[in-house]
């Protein structure tokens, strides 16, 4: 058997040993037109930053290392220009000798990527206009770097690539300038979460332009111009293009396999395309989302090297299916980790689904061991059926673990309530007693019990102010006066019991504190005295980081905040 494979990185790759590893005779060659056939996409920005100082530490195999190892003939510099599934052949051209010649297949896998994604606009062709795929890309921007001294940036994108690529350039000492279409970096996080990102960038330098749409470059002697819609243009002494990726699949189209959303290839949970014997796998193919089972692309290595498997498992005879992807992911921001898994509750809602989530701030570990930081966690489950949609985390250490932790209980379809009774691992110095996702368990039980009432930022505005409702935060007297939201009442929680007569009855208490806790303390304090009492998911804490970001992102009136 004969397997041609187009591309190689992480599902090519991936493909080419364990194909293999399952079929010690077949014939295998991969194409790739670049010069890396498995080199560390994800290690790219770090390169740039120095952090990762040798080049050769990006590139996992070479071809040679590949064939001692497996046998496989990795030719790189070669473009595949053409399939031609009636003959079961491929058309190739030798980057380096310009030869042309046809390659035949028993079985082809694709594994073509994706491209980045340039604008239509003026200018992007100019040798101070970068993108950041390739390792090419990478040791392109490195020599200018080290040649030019440039002494500024403009990101224009507010992905992963661009947050990593700012905060290796800040290192270097550039001024950086994210700029971004949407209001928010980071589209997978739901813009409450992206607030905490956000002010991270901030406190280390970063401008961000939100909200913002780039309209062109100017090239000029001592920089480039970015020309932004109705505003003034900045000026940087370089732009890197970092506004995502679109599915390279040009050769799939003109060979007629049907192709999906954003033209990527369609491919059943076996990897096969619409074309006998022919296969696709990685960023370029659609895919199911694992939560929400709607067509998507979710562009990572880990899905890539996955659906490599699954292909090769198929081509050597070995039943093996996708089940879907979930996006687990996670990004360093200067020393802080903000991760994500599953469907957030932005796009759950455009999916159709009825939701509901918990906030809550635990510590990474137990508070009395030196150390421990806050994280922010935001569990997104389905009303009614309380099934796990996804999490969302911004913190220090630990996030990482908590993450997949609840991506393992997603795809195990575990319903939210039953993170309370998950048997996770403890000692001081790693977490507590009651890990955080355990709370966040108990909290989701306590709402499917009828204990805990909630109610959040998005409803603050909507509060009655003809005293038809009580608004109280119980927080100490000191943290009151450093902030807080006008026309809320100050009782702090251990004197509330014998301060119940300020508390007028019969109207909705509206109950907030820094993180949570003390307010659903608050609260079953007043239940318990027949009030209905409603707490504040997230706490102040919460409030004030997202209120915050969206004075700034916005406009200073959009602030409802006594200081």
């Amino acid at each position: 058997m004969k397997i041609v494979i187009v591309g190689g990185v992480a599902g090519g790759a991936t493909a080419a040993a364990r194909i293999r590893r399952l079929d010690e005779q077949a014939e295998i060659i991969v194409f790739e037109r670049s010069g890396y056939i498995s080199y560390a996409n994800c290690g790219l920005p770090y390169y740039i930053g120095d952090v990762i100082s040798d080049p050769e530490e990006l590139t996992l195999q070479t071809p040679e290392s590949f064939f001692s190892r497996f046998r496989v003939i990795m030719k790189v510099h070669h473009e595949v220009t053409a399939i031609h599934p009636d003959k079961k052949c491929v058309s190739v051209k030798n980057l380096e000798t310009g030869e042309t010649f046809e390659e035949d297949y028993d079985k082809l896998i694709l594994s073509p990527g994706a491209r980045p994604a340039r604008p239509k606009v003026s200018g992007t062709g100019s040798d101070k206009v970068f993108t950041l795929r390739t390792v090419e890309d990478t040791f392109f921007l490195k020599e200018y770097i080290n040649k030019h001294h440039p002494r500024s940036a403009v990101l224009a994108g507010g992905g992963f690539i661009s947050l990593e690529l700012a905060e290796n350039l800040r290192e270097l000492g550039l001024e950086v300038t994210i700029v971004q279409r949407p209001r928010q970096l980071m589209n997978p996080f739901d813009p409450d979460m992206a607030a905490f990102i956000h002010a991270k960038m901030r406190r280390h330098g970063v401008k961000l332009l939100l909200g913002r749409t780039v309209e062109g470059f100017g090239e000029s002697t001592n920089g480039v111009d970015v020309f932004l819609k109705d505003e003034a243009p900045l000026h940087a002494d370089m732009v890197v293009l970092a506004i995502g990726v679109t599915p390279d699949t040009h050769l799939a189209k003109e060979a007629g396999l049907k192709l999906g959303i954003k033209e990527s290839i369609a491919v059943n949970d076996r990897m096969e395309t619409s074309v006998p014997d022919i296969y696709a796998v990685g960023d370029a193919v659609q895919v199911k989302h694992y939560v929400t089972a709607q067509d998507t692309l979710i562009s990572l290595a880990g899905p890539a090297n996955r659906q490599g498997r699954i292909a090769a498992d198929n081509i050597c005879g070995i039943d093996s299916r996708y089940t879907g992807s979930q996006g687990s992911s996670i990004i360093k921001v200067f020393g802080m980790t903000a991760a994500v898994t599953g469907v957030n509750e932005s796009n759950a809602r455009k999916a159709g689904l009825c939701v509901d989530k918990v906030i809550l701030s635990p510590m990474n570990h137990a508070g009395y061991y030196p150390g421990g930081k806050l994280m922010t966690m935001k569990v997104v489950f389905e009303k009614e059926t309380f099934r796990l949609l996804g999490a969302q985390i911004v913190g220090y250490d630990g996030v990482d673990k908590r993450i997949d932790v609840l991506a393992a209980a997603i795809h195990a379809e575990l319903k939210a309530t039953g993170l309370k009774s998950l048997d996770l691992s403890y000692a001081p110095p790693y977490s507590s007693a009651k890990d955080p996702v355990n709370m966040a368990g108990f909290m989701i039980d306590n709402i499917e019990k009828g204990i805990l009432k909630q109610w959040f930022l998005d409803d603050l505005n909507n509060l009655p102010n003809d005293g038809s409702v009580t608004l109280l935060d119980v927080r100490t007297t000191g943290e009151y006066r450093s902030g807080h939201i006008e026309g809320f009442q100050n009782i702090p929680v251990d004197e509330l019991r014998k301060r119940l007569d300020e508390v007028k009855k019969g109207k909705p208490v509206y109950v907030i504190c820094q993180s949570g806790l003390r307010s659903y303390i608050a609260c079953r304090i007043l239940a318990g005295n027949g009030y209905d009492a409603y707490n504040f998911a997230g706490g102040f804490r919460f409030y004030d980081a997202v209120t915050n970001d969206r004075c700034l992102t916005e406009s200073a009136s959009a602030c409802g905040m006594d200081r």
